[in-house]
């Protein structure tokens, strides 16, 4: 069965929407950058390259360096999904970062965006 089409999406695609959901709340693009990379483990160099080779949500978390361990405790409502009943693990991966990008937006500090995981990388 194949899976959500979802999955088949670019990352560069989807990028820009969480940039500007953040900026149109006084967020920053770092911030941004920085709980992504926190979640999946790519650095500056890497995230960049994730938008100029285009490659799929799918082979983004497939590649993602190291998912971080305290992305478990990332809990609550997207898409009127709970994230943590979700049982694909690549959707569920997906609507973490989802909920990461929407904590920024809404102006929550960063150590619990992190799931207190503030230590610099």
């Amino acid at each position: 069965m194949p899976g959500h089409r979802i999955f088949a999406t670019p990352f560069a695609s989807i990028y820009p929407h969480y940039v500007a959901k953040a900026e149109r709340k006084g967020r920053t693009k770092a911030e941004v950058d920085e709980v992504i990379e926190w979640l999946t483990g790519y650095d500056d160099a890497g995230l960049q390259e994730t938008l100029t080779d285009q490659r799929d949500l799918e082979t983004f978390f497939a590649r993602a360096p190291a998912m971080n361990p305290n992305a478990s405790l990332i809990t609550g409502v997207i898409c009127g999904v709970r994230v943590e009943d979700i049982d694909d693990p690549l959707m569920q991966r997906i609507r973490w970062m989802d909920k990461v990008v929407d904590e920024v937006a809404r102006g929550k500090k960063m150590a619990s965006i992190k799931r207190g995981d503030a230590a610099p990388r």
